[in-house]
């Protein structure tokens, strides 16, 4: 029988992206509305999301949150992202960074698995610099506005301009980590679920 996790989410393209790592685990989602706390933590409001979901459903489930760090900015917009681009887009982050040198940025990721006893916790970071303007097109699997400005380490187009192959070929160059990759890995360690 196939096993299932919950991917508490709203996208599921999120959830697909998950099946890519695992045989024979199949991932739902569940995406009621949940508290989540006014935190720029990132770690917190993974682990608010996961153990809500858990009281509710009482099944495996995963969430995952990320941010947005800027150094130029001391960090903005942290974990505060869909706040930044509601309210400012990312013309406003542009203008916020006009004549700055320094333009290195990350996206950091929490993934937290409750199994049903206890959560545990995976974390990928995904380092860059912005651009200088809006570029790219509107792909299908583009989760954020951001990938019109996000320039992964040691390239110089952005998510947004780069097609599938390219994309792949970025994760084995800039020093990406993906918080669903981590966790996949260690669930092929620690349960009987098959992994690729």
């Amino acid at each position: 029988m196939m096993e299932e996790i919950v991917f508490v989410t709203h996208n599921k393209g999120k959830a697909k992206s998950a099946e890519r790592y695992f045989d024979n685990i199949k991932f739902s989602t569940y995406d009621f509305e949940l508290d989540e706390p006014r935190s720029d933590d990132i770690k917190e409001i993974a682990t608010a999301k996961v153990t809500q979901a858990y009281e509710i459903i009482k099944k495996p489930c995963i969430a995952l949150d990320s941010g947005f760090f800027i150094d130029e900015l001391k960090g903005f917009p942290r974990a505060f992202v869909n706040f930044a681009l509601d309210t400012i887009g990312i013309e406003g982050i542009l203008k916020l960074m006009q004549g700055k040198e320094n333009r290195k940025c990350r996206f950091e990721e929490c993934l937290a698995y409750h199994d049903g006893k206890e959560i545990h916790y995976f974390y990928g970071k995904h380092p860059g610099n912005l651009a200088n303007k809006i570029s790219g097109k509107n792909r299908e699997e583009k989760w954020s506005d951001l990938w019109y400005i996000f320039k992964p380490e040691h390239f110089e187009k952005t998510l947004a301009e780069m097609d599938d192959k390219e994309r792949e070929e970025r994760r084995k160059i800039d020093g990406s980590v993906e918080a669903l990759k981590v966790f996949a890995e260690w669930y092929k360690e620690n349960s009987k679920g098959d992994v690729k």
